[in-house]
């Protein structure tokens, strides 16, 4: 149940609005984190998780769930937030901390000027996100190292997962997007991303009911013609014209068939062979959108 009095929670729930609708926001962004927390195996208790903090809509929902749940003793690890400055022109860099002393929220920030960097390697007219991106994720594994956290825990959200998967469709030739839970590549820290079934319209309208101090993720100004931005287009016009369809397309990354896809190295097709299969190949008529 989650009708307790929410200033009792935390203090990142203080001066919550009391409406219906901001409960039952609050409740469903509640339940779809410890659903995608639980289906995925992301507790293990004890375990320090290092929180990462962007200033965005979405790590401030992300920082306010985990700690309802660990309030709630359903997230029995510890939690330490983390914003990594990277030198951005214009970053507000006393938002945070401020925040987070008067939230009393365990913390770390670290300042790492890769923006410099980023900008001396990459050439005039490309964007910065790719070489921005890898510097940030090798910087938040080595914090988590030196904080003796055994997962580094992002706020990606629903639509992020489904933007990225449309991306590499469109641009990449595969069909691959983030994963709720992986294993970095020197096999010693969890990513997780416990809010991978939430919707973005939910961060953003949690975010600002609870007047977080949102710091915009465009300081750089390379965000104007990204493909994503064109992807989150095209996904806003379906979604326009079929609500609920961003839903639908979000359950099919939970339902994939090999046998009814094209890729030998997951499935046997030179293998099949008629009267001997343990399994039936069942043709399938697509249902029709609502």
């Amino acid at each position: 149940m989650l009708d307790d009095d929410l200033d009792d929670i935390h203090p990142l729930f203080h001066g919550a609005p009391s409406s219906t609708d901001f409960k039952k926001l609050r409740k469903r962004i509640v339940r779809h984190t410890r659903e995608a927390i639980e289906q995925y195996g992301m507790i293990e208790p004890g375990a320090r998780w290092l929180v990462c903090l962007s200033g965005g809509k979405d790590s401030y929902t992300l920082l306010a769930v985990l700690h309802e749940l660990k309030w709630r003793g359903l997230l029995p690890v510890e939690l330490l937030a983390c914003n990594l400055d990277q030198g951005q022109p214009g970053f507000p860099a006393t938002v945070l901390p401020e925040f987070l002393q008067k939230m009393g929220v365990p913390h770390r920030i670290e300042y790492q000027d890769t923006y410099s960097v980023v900008m001396d390697k990459v050439p005039q007219g490309r964007t910065y996100c790719a070489l921005c991106s890898r510097l940030r994720r090798g910087n938040l594994y080595r914090i988590a190292r030196e904080e003796g956290c055994s997962a580094v825990v992002l706020g990606h959200h629903r639509d992020d997962i489904l933007e990225t998967f449309f991306m590499n469709l469109f641009h990449g030739g595969r069909l691959a997007t983030m994963p709720p839970k992986l294993v970095n590549e020197e096999g010693d820290l969890f990513v997780y991303r416990p809010l991978a079934h939430v919707a973005e319209a939910d961060c953003e309208k949690f975010a600002r009911l609870m007047n977080y101090p949102i710091i915009p993720c465009d300081l750089c100004g390379s965000q104007d013609g990204l493909q994503r931005q064109q992807v989150k287009q095209i996904l806003d016009g379906w979604e326009k014209n079929s609500p609920g369809r961003r839903q639908v397309m979000f359950r099919a990354l939970m339902n994939i068939r090999p046998s009814h896809m094209l890729d030998p190295k997951l499935f046997d097709f030179a293998g099949l062979a008629l009267g001997k299969n343990d399994f039936q190949q069942i043709d399938t008529e697509i249902p029709k959108l609502r």
